[in-house]
């Protein structure tokens, strides 16, 4: 919900689903609610709890602090309360105490977040123009509930993937899944069933949502996911290699019925896990044996150095968290700060700098732009950024005036800017074009009508419809109101249009080469080149690059541009 609803809905309509459909016994049910911070000037939300009081005793009506029950999604952004739904499998006991204390029995189902405020960069809480519901329920959670199952891993969805990694390791290899953990599992076969189920069914949603393993960002996340699976599988469950990609159709046909997505692409699926599975495969023995070797030379509950975690990960592909798993199935730890120096040591040779300075941005959150507004400020017209020609590498200066000066946070909207003074000046029409779809900003300069410097644009940014034109006040400083002339550098924006089209060139050639199972995942467009970046199953072989190369070459010709 953005807006349309909140506490009161969100509450009503959860606590039915769960009564009344599903058939859930009320009495199981308990309930937890932020008890405030004074420090950070939260009070409880009291607002909530006389809500849940509708439907259930004050007595299984919990406050609980910020650990449990205040969510934030980062260091700055919206964030706000949250209302924990548990539910006790035992049933016929006060079950309130052990609420929150990891108890297999008493476990939260459903958590509703009430996010009211925007977290600043000094930390401080604003309240949001528009409050919203992020809710989350525990699907396999619910599930094992409405089964009678003790474990999520006992629900049919678990039991047919363990049946599958059976089927294909072999049933003569190995034993059927049997549910034990922690010391009754001494060989870690059941937590391997768990953990190759598990990554196997996020591996194959991911990849069917266009994520793709890789180096860097959310595809290192997925790449390390499928190295602790293949890992697992090859090391403990005694799997041949390539079992990992051969377990895609299971999950298909357990959630495809659900998640009608998953049957669109499972080939490629396939595909995209087995080149990433076979590559890892041919260093996962070595890596493995260099592993034990070094182990070997450890005593129990002593630490495996950062040295040696860093050459598993660069010469075996090894990520830091698969070697700390191994380590301590051997009762060893890792000394992870030694790792994280050396990595970072190594990034910065890479970068050739020993360490980079980063300076703040004038950006417009939610908080700003309901100010804007409640201003009278109305959204920028930015259509008059398409009339210039290209070809001559020129365009109008555009008249406009200035309607707000954004200082930043702290000093907010300010009437006027002074000289040398950093801000962003919102105008009423724009022929700036703002950083959008992987092409860098205009610059250029807003004249005041005598002719002085009002603003030297440096960087142009859009935020909810406000084009915020950023950088230094001339000398005689820039006041809301003024009456100015926007005159972007057009001999640099002719370049970066000419490499933009080339991205719609190239794309549309990989299209004709690879087929629709290539797809597009971002590019950087500037005045000296482009880059774009695809996902595609495999790396291309020198036939399709060169016919990429080709088709690209003769869409070049044609001279057109896209902006």
């Amino acid at each position: 919900s953005f807006g349309d609803y909140f506490k009161e809905d969100a509450i009503t309509w959860a606590w039915q689903l769960l009564t009344g459909p599903y058939g859930i016994n009320p009495e199981r049910l308990y309930i937890t609610y932020f008890e405030g911070n004074a420090e950070l000037g939260v009070p409880e939300d009291l607002e909530a709890k006389a809500l849940w009081m509708r439907y259930v005793p004050e007595s299984r009506i919990l406050a609980c602090g910020m650990k449990d029950n205040f969510w934030e999604m980062g260091d700055v952004g919206p964030c706000g309360p949250c209302s924990e739904i548990h539910y006790d499998r035992i049933g016929g006991r006060d079950a309130a105490h052990l609420v929150n204390e990891d108890d297999p029995d008493v476990l939260e189902i459903w958590n509703l977040v009430f996010m009211q405020f925007s977290r600043e960069a000094d930390r401080s809480l604003t309240r949001l123009p528009a409050p919203c519901v992020d809710t989350g329920m525990g699907l396999e959670r619910v599930a094992s509930i409405l089964l009678g199952k003790r474990s999520n891993y006992d629900i049919d969805i678990f039991v047919g993937l363990f049946e599958a990694i059976r089927k294909v390791i072999g049933e003569s290899v190995l034993r059927p899944y049997a549910g034990k953990v922690g010391k009754e599992d001494p060989e870690f076969i059941d937590m391997a069933y768990r953990v190759v189920a598990d990554h196997i069914r996020t591996l194959t949603f991911a990849i069917t949502d266009g994520a793709l393993p890789s180096s860097e960002g959310r595809g290192y996340v997925l790449r390390r996911i499928l190295r602790r699976a293949v890992r697992y599988g090859a090391d403990i469950l005694k799997a041949p290699a390539g079992f990992f990609h051969q377990l895609v159709p299971a999950v298909v046909l357990l959630m495809g019925d659900a998640f009608p997505e998953l049957c669109l692409k499972p080939n490629e699926v396939i595909e995209v896990i087995r080149e990433e599975e076979a590559q890892f495969t041919r260093t996962l023995s070595n890596g493995l044996k260099e592993f034990s070797k070094r182990a070997a030379k450890l005593q129990p509950g002593s630490a495996f150095s950062g040295e040696d975690t860093h050459l598993l990960f660069t010469s075996f592909g090894f990520p830091a968290d698969l070697t700390e798993l191994m380590a301590e199935e051997k009762g060893f730890k890792i000394d992870m700060a030694s790792f994280e120096a050396i990595m970072e040591r190594t990034r910065a040779e890479s970068r050739g700098v020993s360490s980079c300075g980063a300076g703040g941005a004038l950006v417009l959150e939610a908080a700003q732009l309901d100010e804007l507004r409640k201003l009278g400020v109305k959204s920028t017209d930015d259509e008059p950024k398409y009339t210039w020609d290209v070809e001559g590498e020129s365009g109008p200066a555009l008249p406009a005036t200035v309607r707000a000066i954004y200082a930043g946070v702290k000093e907010g909207f300010i009437s006027k800017a002074e000289a040398g003074q950093t801000v962003g000046v919102v105008l009423e029409q724009s022929s700036f074009y703002a950083e959008q779809g992987g092409q860098v900003f205009d610059i250029g300069t807003l004249t005041l009508a005598s002719g002085a410097l009002g603003l030297q644009v440096a960087d142009c940014q859009k935020f909810g419809g406000f084009v915020l034109h950023i950088g230094a006040a001339g000398p005689g400083g820039l006041s809301v109101g003024d009456t100015i002339e926007a005159k972007v550098d057009y001999a640099r924006r002719a370049p970066i249009a000419k490499n933009h089209t080339m991205t719609h060139v190239l794309n549309l050639a990989l299209r004709e080469v690879l087929g629709d199972g290539c797809d597009q995942r971002g590019s950087l467009v500037n005045e000296e080149r482009a880059r774009f970046d695809f996902a595609f199953g495999r790396a291309l072989t020198e036939e399709e690059a060169a016919a990429v190369e080709a088709g690209g070459g003769r869409g070049g010709g044609g001279g057109g541009t896209m902006c």
